[in-house]
């Protein structure tokens, strides 16, 4: 019989992953909620999004060992799994021994989670072995037996549904046997305090940090751009500023210091339309003088040259 989860610890677990992912509260819910149920899971969402970070926070705070894998072409079966050592097979033969557990066998030994990152990359016969284990909490392995999944054990995966290069349709098998969460991107307030939490930038000013979230927001809905920036250009953005703010005597806030952070960290995160016609450095530059305005008439009374005036494209 089944005991109750009891109520003591769901605060714990929830503090100390709200001490490490902002804004996440109701998904560390529903996946606490589904690991409780011994259901394997699928993260879904865009880039930037907290997948990683919550997961790593709930195994953290669960006490659970958590092993992570990269999906790619070259995650074949034997790399999942593990394999004999080769150069031992020939002295001993097969024997469990020499046999070196892969991250799947690691994680399922010690009742831990098995995240899969980029899901959809995975190449298929690599998914079959996974859905085997998603099944019956075992997996057979030539030579060596049986291993079954220690309790506490599950898989978990995440994927971004808007990339569609060098990715495969996920099948139904897949879907069939795990639960679904959604993560969408965080709100303004949220993003807000990721990056005055990590930038590498010592108490950026709340105000220019929340205009700094309010640019990077809106390159999520440009009608030019297919895809936009996730909050870690914002968080560079920030860092940026910091650091280039210092190197010309100028405040983090500065017009032109601004610009030309948000060219470098942004305009390689976005995703142009095809048939926009426009460069990247062109949409990012129009959405910070949406957000900051238009740059100031003169900068320290620098004579009036002009210079600063400039965008970086025109000088």
């Amino acid at each position: 019989m089944s005991l109750p989860l009891t109520s003591s610890a769901a605060p714990t677990v929830a503090a100390q992953v709200a001490a490490a992912v902002v804004g996440r509260e109701r998904e560390t819910e529903l996946l606490e909620a589904a690991l409780a149920a011994g259901a394997d899971v699928v993260l879904e969402g865009p880039p930037g999004t907290g997948k990683s970070t919550l997961l790593r926070a709930v195994a953290t705070a669960r006490s659970t060992t958590f092993v992570l894998v990269e999906g790619n072409a070259e995650l074949t079966p034997a790399r999942v799994v593990g394999q004999f050592d080769p150069a031992q097979v020939l002295e001993k033969g097969y024997c469990a021994e020499i046999f070196v557990d892969g991250p799947l066998l690691v994680a399922m030994r010690t009742g831990g989670l098995f995240y899969v990152e980029e899901l959809n990359r995975v190449p298929e016969e690599t998914l079959n072995t996974l859905l085997a284990v998603m099944s019956e909490r075992e997996i057979v392995v030539p030579r060596l037996g049986t291993v079954t999944a220690e309790p506490g054990f599950a898989v978990v995966a995440a994927m971004n549904p808007y990339d569609a290069v060098g990715t495969a349709r996920v099948s139904g098998a897949v879907y069939d046997r795990t639960c679904r969460i959604a993560m969408d991107y965080q709100s303004a307030e949220a993003e807000a305090q990721i990056v005055l939490t990590r930038a590498t930038a010592p108490a950026l000013p709340r105000a220019w940090a929340d205009r700094v979230v309010d640019l990077v927001r809106r390159t999520r809905s440009h009608a030019d751009l297919r895809v936009g920036s996730s909050v870690r250009g914002a968080i560079d953005l920030g860092g940026l500023a910091h650091h280039l703010a210092a190197a010309r005597g100028r405040a983090v806030d500065d017009w032109h210091v601004g610009l030309d952070a948000a060219l470098v960290a942004l305009s390689g995160r976005v995703r142009i339309d095809d048939g926009a016609g426009r460069r990247a450095e062109e949409i990012i530059e129009e959405l910070y003088r949406d957000v900051f305005g238009a740059p100031p008439s003169s900068d320290d009374g620098d004579g009036g040259s002009g210079e600063e005036d400039r965008s970086p494209g025109e000088r």
